[in-house]
């Protein structure tokens, strides 16, 4: 599921109006930072430039909130126009979009290669921003993939935790029969016209619409075809309930209408939100498609910061997100426990929160399993046209529910693709 989340109108937030500036440094050049979503980045890149300003008292920062749609396309229009004046010095850009700007505006970005040390970020998160030998971006939050599960059902059903471990997704389709027999409640939830899930299970056996040369691979992609296949299957044995947009999608899981989720770890706050289920999920790896190559660990989402080439104050920004982002263990601790965001610095997984057990869980060290799962991410090449990409197959999902075989839905996919990205 791959829904977006609300965003707020425009506004412009300076931490002057936090009393993190002294009289001395209001005159100091500010680093300007372009996000979205106040309750999540914005809230954490704030955090971040108060941990930088109690070393630095010097260091100003304006941070600017803005909806996801307004900052990609402010920076769309401004990197194409080559007007670099109004552009920021640091802007957050979602891990499917980054070879597109970087490849489509080369230049515009600064490299950080020889001062970010990349051994200490999870390959998979490096690789996307790794053209030419030279690495761009500073990385950031995981959309790192599990399964959630209702303890409770599953044992009405006859399962165990043991049970949900490291399975396959054609035994996740046949514990979910007994799951919809035994408590008349179904497996998962799905939009029919989203293929989040698609790209769950196709990253987890290390592929995607493009290969690692960024050349269009559809037709003899055997992980596409068999999400497609897994994700026809799902609808046929009868355990999904269809829903249609983020509320429907949580909602299912909220009311104890669905059994299990799979999907990133930021969805974890929600499933938590309903406070009367605590005790009774539990988390386990993502299931596998079951062909070769793949295994059970994925991701979907998750965005990392960029410094623009242009920006006037590009090597402070630079400097902090190298000091903070880079690191700063504790920071992930404490974004991890105020924010839910599982960053993507290895070395933080180490720290006291990722430790905690959860009640909610039955006890489980859930940020644990999934800061592990996230060093066992496959790269993938996402390419410039991952969207494009999403838009073909979403095209043939209906005629997927309808039955129509895969290798026909194969061969318009790639003519969809084919002809858009000529």
């Amino acid at each position: 599921m791959h829904f977006a989340k609300p965003t707020t109108a425009v506004a412009s937030l300076a931490l002057a109006s936090m009393g993190l500036m002294t009289a001395a440094a209001v005159s100091a050049k500010e680093v300007t930072i372009w996000a979205w979503d106040p309750n999540f980045n914005i809230a954490i890149m704030k955090e971040a430039a108060a941990r930088y300003t109690a070393k630095h008292p010097d260091a100003t920062f304006k941070i600017v909130d803005m909806s996801k749609a307004d900052v990609e396309q402010k920076l769309q229009t401004m990197l194409a126009s080559g007007v670099s004046k109004s552009l920021p010095d640091v802007v957050l850009v979602e891990d499917y979009n980054a070879q597109k700007y970087l490849r489509s505006f080369p230049g515009a970005f600064e490299p950080m290669s020889g001062v970010v040390n990349y051994a200490g970020f999870a390959k998979y998160k490096v690789d996307l921003m790794t053209i030419d030998g030279k690495t761009y971006g500073l990385p950031f939050d995981s959309g790192v993939t599990g399964m959630y599960y209702r303890k409770d059902l599953l044992a009405k059903a006859g399962f165990s935790d043991k049970d949900m471990e490291n399975i396959t997704w054609d035994r996740y389709i046949e514990i979910g029969k007994k799951v919809v027999a035994t408590t008349g409640k179904k497996m998962l939830g799905i939009d029919p016209n989203d293929n989040g899930l698609i790209r769950v299970m196709m990253q987890s056996a290390g592929r995607w619409y493009f290969d690692k040369d960024g050349k269009l691979d559809i037709k003899n992609n055997p992980a596409l075809k068999a999400a497609l296949e897994t994700q026809g299957k799902l609808f046929k044995a009868g355990i999904v309930k269809p829903v249609t947009n983020w509320a429907e999608y949580v909602g299912a899981v909220n009311k104890g209408d669905v059994a299990s989720i799979t999907t990133g770890v930021w969805i974890t706050g929600s499933v938590k939100s309903e406070k009367s289920q605590s005790g009774q999920w539990g988390v386990a790896p993502t299931p596998s498609l079951g062909i070769a190559g793949a295994g059970h660990a994925s991701n979907l989402g998750g965005s990392s910061w960029y410094v623009l080439s242009g920006g006037k104050e590009k090597a402070q920004a630079i400097d902090f997100l190298n000091e903070i982002y880079a690191k700063d263990v504790d920071f992930y601790q404490n974004i991890l426990t105020a924010r839910g965001a599982v960053g993507t610095l290895l070395a933080s997984r180490n720290g006291k929160a990722y430790a905690e057990a959860d009640p909610f869980f039955g006890g489980a060290q859930v940020w644990q399993r999934y800061s592990d799962w996230l060093g066992k991410i496959p790269s993938v090449n996402y390419g410039i046209y991952t969207y494009e990409g999403d838009a073909a197959v979403s095209a043939q999902l209906p005629a997927l529910n309808q039955g129509v075989p895969v290798d026909q839905l194969l061969d318009k996919i790639q003519q969809q693709l084919s002809a858009q990205i000529k």
